[in-house]
């Protein structure tokens, strides 16, 4: 296997290097503080696994993650990083793993380990749910956007209720304490349309009596977590939908 370790900051690619050496014995490791030049690399050895550290000069490791899966989309990214405010980012490039500093042999043996198992999203469809922290929604991989912001929050609900119908009475008391049921009308068609011009409309199911989503038309980390799927256990930290404080996470 092939192992790739990008750090620009030596002494910790050193201890990077040597951490991971004595998790995974009898591999290939190619090290190096300059991401440009890792990049080069990797055009001739195929790259089995990378860490990568995320703030890096030049190239740092979120683009350079894109520019190795384009290289080679099979190939398994760790970032490596001192700060935990880069998840979304890490989720966006489909990162195998997630580290922060200090890097100790326990740690790396779980994201090892995860490896072995199906990641939440190993065979994505089109649209990808983030519910762990803040909820986010995206289409191949990219943020969806709406006409309203407030639309993103009528999913989140609809995905929290898992494949329920829930009627507009209910979303109007859930989003707003006062009659919105005009303007939730509004967010409603502005799902559909903007669905529906990504060829997704099957998404969000009308019906007579309310909406719904279909929820095999989608992956999504909660719904992996309550199926039992480890990557997805792993994914979970104690926070759901953070920023809506209607939800909250039944384990």
């Amino acid at each position: 296997m092939n192992i790739l370790l990008v750090d620009d900051e030596e002494l910790q690619l050193l201890r990077l290097v040597n951490t991971s050496k004595k998790v995974l014995k009898e591999q290939n490791y190619l090290s190096f503080t300059n991401p440009e030049k890792a990049l080069e690399a990797s055009k001739s050895t195929p790259i089995d696994l990378a860490f990568l550290d995320i703030e890096m000069p030049l190239l740092n490791g979120i683009q350079l993650a894109k520019k190795l899966k384009a290289i080679n989309p099979k190939t398994n990214i760790i970032f490596v990083t001192a700060y935990d405010d880069y998840a979304l980012d890490a989720y966006k490039v489909h990162a195998s793993g997630y580290l922060t500093k200090p890097v100790n042999e326990a740690k790396i043996k779980e994201e090892i380990d995860a490896l072995n198992n199906v990641h939440p999203f190993a065979n994505s469809k089109d649209i990808q749910i983030k519910c762990f922290g803040n909820f986010e929604i995206f289409y191949k991989g990219e943020p969806l956007k709406f006409a309203y912001q407030k639309s993103k929050e009528v999913v989140a609900y609809l995905v929290d209720r898992e494949g329920a119908v829930i009627n507009i009475n209910e979303l109007n008391a859930v989003l707003w304490e006062e009659d919105h049921k005009s303007y939730l009308r509004n967010l409603l068609a502005d799902i559909q349309k903007t669905l529906k011009s990504l060829h997704a409309s099957n998404v969000i199911i009308k019906r007579r009596n309310g909406y719904s989503i279909d929820v095999s038309q989608v992956d999504c980390d909660a719904y992996e977590y309550k199926k039992g799927n480890p990557e997805a256990i792993r994914l979970y930290r104690g926070e759901y939908m953070i920023q809506y404080p209607w939800a909250f996470f039944k384990e």
